[in-house]
């Protein structure tokens, strides 16, 4: 324990007074100052005095690479074709921030044995915090204004996310939640690469400071004595930064091709194009001696090739990061080595141009306003931008950029602000920036449920006696409602579920939710029953558990939920939702059901599912157009219900619920909206391929539910029926909807039948 504070202590350094931050020296004339990483978190500073005054002059090349970086970014997001792979910008951020913060490191090391690992987060406080929690707060309050009471509600919480800097778990989390598939995109969704490269500012001093001791240690127990600082243990630091690199891309590559949304937003697989900027700041200044103008110019045009390469080949249909990745990340590097030597390459003389490096100077702020200057009025519209409307959103942006820089960043960076909070002080910075984005969030929040929660209007009842095909009186609700949606009656305030939690109605799998590789039963309902069901199909199945579930207690059944999100249940081959790539967990998923449903060998088959969600693969090519997708389509139910023909007793296709062509739940807390605005005319498409699923399934002798009497009629479907809400996105059953069609569905099954 004494050796560990004795060696500890000293590394963390002393607390720095406000001064100029720590430059990058490249040459005698070439110096970048420090920038605290690049979009989403580095922009160099566009002035050259830092707090304490001193004059630092700018690496030009790196200014010019960053805003090449974030002007591919913008463009690739605005829409513009020949730059599919723009997004590449933010992995050659990713390298400029390993870059630099480690150089930094370094050198302040190499100076005085140490680093103040408070100063550096101090550091980070300034440059990051400010103009992130003024975007973030911005953005809140303008969803509150443009947005419907639930995406305003669902910007709230992903602003938590970004202001804990953890933007990138949630939204991967998300991603590989196809229950999150209906909802728009978030216009806080770039936050994700701020919170990689925060997390990286986290954890690499602390890796440095242990290399930093172990060396230490070392040299004590050879009994070298120490007559002034010792410097960087180059090879120490070196000997970590490649077993990190190596091991994150070799995760990279792995997860992208398992995970790829997932594998996106995750810091492992990012980690090794920060480590090898750190790695590119470790190569001394004397082995650059030799690389001569020319080399240093081949380097560079190379590196700049490489990014622009990567920019136009890569597009979303590639899986990346994986191996993609190394394209832009290396070429980055090969331009930051060609600008390190001490002859410049020629290349620098562009990339230094004037306008360029303004575009560097702003290029955090603008990474930080784009996005929600293009995702928040297409949230506004409720469509696409067009190309003019995202040219005068690009436009704003910059303005917004050029506003934050100047009287956010560079205060906090260099100004009064900047002199007024030493390194405990700026630390303050965190939970300040939190307070006030809570705060934020809680009013949005508390408004969003004032405005829900407003109003008295009632459910909508059936008259009359109920008929003998329908005791339960289901279908005559519908009919009601759909009367109510026609005489433009107000939607009723008591909803169930609750409008404002409607999209959380998700049906409960349990332990076994087979999307995330689980391969084992789970029964449910009475696990004593001499009968059993099996449900097949993606999350439309999923969606009928709750009246699977009460029938099954009610009329003596053992229930087996083979469900799998995304996953149809024709014997097809899909695409995910997020990839254009071969379903191959899907086609495994069907081999093991087949399996497990001539184990069982279940008294009923219940088969039910949505149409293909991406296209289906025929070949190696994938279809979407429907005279393309119906024929494979045909064959895979074909097949399906050949199979399970022959595998149990009784096979039932319960028809696919119809589809809206809009979110009910963005509709029904967008203004004053009655039950006409929300009602909807089924989907032609997917009702067209509804059709197919019967047609196959009559001509297997397979019997036939189909459940739109209890939630249309005459081609009207309502999203209130009575006073509850019937969808919580355009084409998943709410729970509580499910739950009260138990004896309808029961009844249609013959499930509730003693004999």
């Amino acid at each position: 324990m004494r050796y560990v504070v004795t060696l500890v202590l000293p590394l963390l350094g002393r607390p720095a007074a406000p001064g100029p931050e720590a430059g990058v020296w490249a040459s005698s004339h070439r110096v970048a100052r420090d920038p605290g990483g690049g979009p989403p978190v580095g922009s160099l500073p566009g002035d050259v005095t830092g707090a304490g005054g001193m004059a630092r002059a700018l690496r030009g090349d790196i200014q010019g690479l960053r805003a090449i970086a974030v002007l591919v970014v913008v463009a690739a997001h605005a829409g513009v074709a020949w730059l599919p792979g723009g997004f590449v910008g933010v992995d050659v951020f990713f390298v400029i921030s390993g870059y630099l913060i480690a150089g930094l490191l370094y050198r302040e090391v190499d100076r005085d044995g140490r680093f103040s690992l408070l100063g550096f987060w101090s550091r980070r406080a300034r440059r990051i915090l400010p103009a992130a929690t003024v975007v973030t707060a911005v953005t809140v309050l303008t969803a509150l204004s443009w947005f419907s009471l639930l995406d305003a509600r669902q910007v709230v919480a992903d602003s938590a996310w970004a202001a804990l800097f953890a933007a990138n778990i949630h939204f991967a989390r998300q991603g590989v939640d196809y229950f999150a598939s209906d909802l728009g995109v978030s216009p806080l969704q770039h936050y994700w690469s701020l919170a990689v490269e925060e997390q990286f500012y986290v954890v690499w001093p602390l890796l440095l400071l242990a290399c930093l001791g172990l060396a230490r240690l070392l040299r004590r127990r050879s009994g070298q004595q120490e007559s002034g600082p010792a410097g960087l243990p180059r090879r120490a630091v070196a000997a970590v930064l490649v077993a990190v690199t190596a091991a994150s891309f070799a995760w990279s590559v792995l997860h992208t091709a398992a995970e790829p949304t997932a594998a996106y937003f995750s810091t492992l697989t990012r980690a090794w194009e920060l480590g090898l900027g750190a790695l590119v700041a470790l190569v001394p200044a004397t082995a650059l001696r030799r690389l001569g103008r020319a080399g240093a110019t081949a380097l560079a045009a190379t590196g700049l090739a490489m990014i622009a390469v990567a920019c136009v080949v890569i597009t979303g249909a590639t899986a990346f990061p994986g191996y993609a990745a190394a394209l832009p990340v290396v070429g980055t590097a090969l331009v930051l080595v060609a600008g390190a030597g001490a002859a410049a390459p020629v290349t620098t003389a562009v990339l230094a141009w004037g306008p360029l490096r303004t575009i560097g100077d702003w290029s955090y702020s603008l990474y930080l306003w784009h996005w929600p200057a293009l995702v928040l009025p297409a949230g506004l519209l409720g469509r696409p931008l067009r190309a003019w409307e995202s040219a005068a959103a690009v436009a704003a942006a910059f303005a917004l950029a050029a506003v934050t820089y100047t009287f956010v960043e560079r205060p906090f960076r260099d100004g009064r602000p900047a002199r007024a909070l030493g390194v405990r002080r700026a630390l303050v910075l965190y939970p300040a920036s939190l307070a006030l984005v809570a705060a934020t969030g809680a009013g949005t929040w508390w408004w969003t449920g004032e405005r829900a929660e407003a109003g008295d209007n009632p459910a909508i009842t059936a008259d009359g006696a109920t008929h003998p095909d329908d005791p339960d009186g289901t279908v005559a609700l519908v009919r009601a409602s759909v009367d109510a949606a026609r005489e433009r009656r107000a939607v009723p305030s008591d909803l169930s579920p609750d409008l404002l939690d409607l999209r959380a109605s998700v049906a409960d799998v349990g332990e076994c939710d087979y999307a995330t590789g689980v391969r084992r039963l789970c029964p449910r309902g009475d696990l004593d029953a001499d009968r059993s069901v099996v449900l097949i199909g993606d999350s439309h199945a999923r969606a009928w558990i709750p009246a699977f579930d009460r029938i099954a207690e009610e009329g003596g059944w053992t229930a087996y939920y083979l469900v799998m999100s995304q996953c149809t249940a024709a014997h097809v081959v899909v695409a995910p939702i997020d990839a254009e790539r071969p379903f191959t967990e899907c086609t495994d998923f069907h081999d093991w059901v087949g399996e497990q449903v001539a184990d069982l060998d279940p008294d009923l088959v219940v088969v039910t599912s949505s149409p293909p969600v991406n296209g289906v693969f025929d070949g190696g090519e994938r279809y979407e157009a429907l005279d393309r997708v119906a024929p494979l389509l045909a064959d895979g139910y074909d097949d399906l219900f050949a199979d399970l023909g022959r595998a149990a007793d009784r096979v039932v296709l319960l028809r696919d619920v119809p589809k809206s062509s809009y979110d009910p739940g963005t509709c029904l807390t967008t203004g004053s909206p009655d039950l006409a605005d929300c009602s909807f005319v089924p989907v032609e498409r997917s009702r067209r391929l509804g059709d197919i699923a019967v047609t196959s399934a009559r001509l297997a002798g397979t019997e036939v539910v189909d459940p739109t009497p209890w939630l249309c009629y005459q081609d009207l479907c309502p999203v209130v029926i009575g006073g509850t809400l019937t969808y919580r996105d355009t084409d998943h059953l709410t729970t509580e909807y499910a739950a009260s069609l138990a004896g309808a569905l029961g009844r249609a099954l013959h499930m509730l039948d003693r004999s």
